[in-house]
């Protein structure tokens, strides 16, 4: 008799992976050795010819794709191949371990197994730990409108096995946080804004990164690692191994696009946050995650998040009243992230909150 899988993995027909999805050509790998080892130039300076070609590709990626992967970008390979060591020593690890430091609505840092994306369960394990602790959100548990909840400190929950396992995670969370900043500042120069225009905005940041493990699946075709989303954030940096199954919606078409894994790249996506800032001009990608019957696959995502506190809407330098009126209305990032944090958890009866609810009306 076959394995019958469990209903609560199964994707809609509609939104099931398809077997022939393609690998894109056209994501673009852009060399970030350019604005790492020069200075930014003053206002007003102009900006050597290598600067500014890369000012023109990292734009035309974020308005194209809302997804790049960039090469010499300053995290050491030996720091990635550490992080990746850990994580696969920990999810190694007997299930009762892991339940050690499992997460849960009062702490969601830690492992966990159970995640839920659009309300269908995701087909992997995850270990998550904040960049800056304690990070301050508003609570989980308090369901109250906006202002009225309650303020928590989120602090992480370390295994004791890997014995090598916080320190990796820590030693590789520097270094990625120092990239989100350099890519921060280059997206904002693409928005002709002052380099550190965005920076103030994490200086309390919520930022955390996520150890993803995907098992081998006997039912590809009708489960996903994870299911389509887009991040809710500023900005993504993902590091994935070799075996691949990032698909990315590509914003052209809207065909679904498989992301070739580089040897030494990081991948980068635009988040909501960086959409709304934008006006629009920048998109998030809708992006999901296959999985195969034969291998197993790791990733691990940085999500670049603000302080708690940051009201998210259009900056008033790219707003025109009249010329490119804001198309969104303001909203408040840690509420925002508490009520997609509690739609990890569970099955609800309405799909999660998602940034299109603060649209204006045309």
């Amino acid at each position: 008799m076959g394995v019958e899988v469990d209903p609560a993995f199964v994707q809609s027909p509609e939104h099931r992976p398809d077997p022939t999805v393609v690998e894109a050509s056209g994501i673009p790998q852009i060399d970030l050795s350019p604005f790492l080892r020069s200075p930014i130039p003053e206002a007003g300076d102009a900006f050597p010819p290598a600067q500014s070609d890369l000012l023109e590709e990292v734009e035309a990626a974020c308005r194209d794709w809302g997804f790049l992967q960039v090469i010499n970008h300053g995290v050491p390979l030996e720091l990635v191949e550490r992080v990746e060591a850990a994580a696969r020593g920990f999810f190694a690890m007997p299930v009762e371990e892991k339940r050690a430091v499992r997460r849960d609505e009062v702490n969601p840092l830690g492992y966990y197994e159970a995640e839920h994306t659009k309300n269908v369960r995701d087909w992997k394990e995850v270990f998550d730990f904040v960049v800056e602790e304690p990070a301050v959100i508003p609570s989980p548990a308090e369901r109250a409108s906006v202002g009225g909840g309650v303020l928590i400190e989120l602090w992480n929950q370390w295994p004791n096995y890997p014995p090598e396992f916080r320190e990796a995670c820590e030693e590789y969370a520097k270094a990625v946080t120092g990239l989100a900043f350099k890519l921060l500042e280059l997206i904002a120069l693409t928005l002709n804004l002052p380099a550190k225009r965005l920076n103030n905005y994490f200086k309390d940041q919520t930022s955390f990164i996520r150890l993803n493990y995907y098992p081998p699946c006997p039912f590809p075709d009708l489960a996903l690692g994870v299911g389509r989303h887009k991040d809710s954030g500023a900005l993504t940096i993902l590091y994935q191994d070799d075996v691949g199954g990032l698909d990315v919606r590509r914003q052209s078409d809207g065909k679904w696009v498989r992301v070739k894994p580089i040897p030494n790249s990081l991948i980068i996506n635009i988040g909501d946050i960086v959409q709304v800032w934008s006006n629009d001009k920048y998109k998030s990608a809708e992006h999901r995650v296959s999985v195969n019957t034969k291998k197993e696959r790791f990733s691990t995502p940085l999500f670049f998040n603000p302080a708690h506190y940051v009201m998210v809407k259009p900056l008033e330098e790219l707003v025109d009243d009249e010329k490119s009126p804001a198309k969104y209305e303001e909203y408040n990032w840690g509420e925002f992230f508490k009520t997609r944090k509690l739609s990890d958890f569970k099955k609800l009866e309405v799909e999660n909150i998602q940034v299109s609810h603060f649209r204006k009306p045309e």
